[in-house]
């Protein structure tokens, strides 16, 4: 592997205002992700936060999947999905959860993790918390153990982190909107 260069991922992450409802402020990432150098930028940093002594990384539907797929690979881990509902195709465990406009559902393979495993639970976004939480709720219903939650993105005026008291929460990049 060669060596990057020195990237400002706030170069590419684009606002999008009034998405997906008005007053909501989107950070799409799809530029960073069109950018080899900027998504392995990304990657890496967020790798900068994971501990030593995981087990798996735990990547939410649906960008979690991709930053938490490069990142599993990248420290040669096993990846876990947590999906919305109907996804997957063996028995699971679930939970409801609020999002920052609306109500929604994640669910985790029954068998994706043993008691006593650690994790990394990764996701793009943190923005109010639930999505992330229920993440959390779900890995400890298998009797796993969550080492730390890890995002590109983080949304400081949202409070998200106060959802996550109890897991030590990393984030790349701040925004206040």
């Amino acid at each position: 592997m060669t060596a990057r260069p020195a990237i400002n991922l706030l170069d590419y992450i684009r606002e999008i205002p009034d998405f997906p409802k008005p007053g909501v402020r989107f950070r799409d990432v799809t530029p960073l992700l069109a950018n080899g150098d900027a998504f392995g930028a990304a990657v890496s940093q967020m790798g900068c936060f994971v501990s030593s002594d995981v087990d798996a990384i735990v990547g939410i539907e649906s960008r979690g999947f991709i930053f938490g797929a490069a990142l599993a690979v990248q420290m040669d881990l096993g990846f876990v999905p947590v999906r919305k509902p109907g996804k997957l195709p063996a028995a699971v465990h679930a939970v409801e959860y609020e999002l920052e406009y609306g109500v929604d559902m994640l669910e985790i393979h029954r068998d994706a993790l043993a008691p006593g495993h650690r994790v990394a639970i990764v996701d793009d976004l943190l923005a109010t918390g639930g999505t992330a939480a229920s993440a959390v709720e779900l890995v400890r219903a298998l009797g796993a153990e969550v080492s730390e939650c890890v995002f590109l993105i983080e949304l400081d005026d949202l409070h998200g982190r106060q959802k996550l008291a109890d897991v030590p929460v990393h984030s790349v990049v701040h925004f206040e909107d």
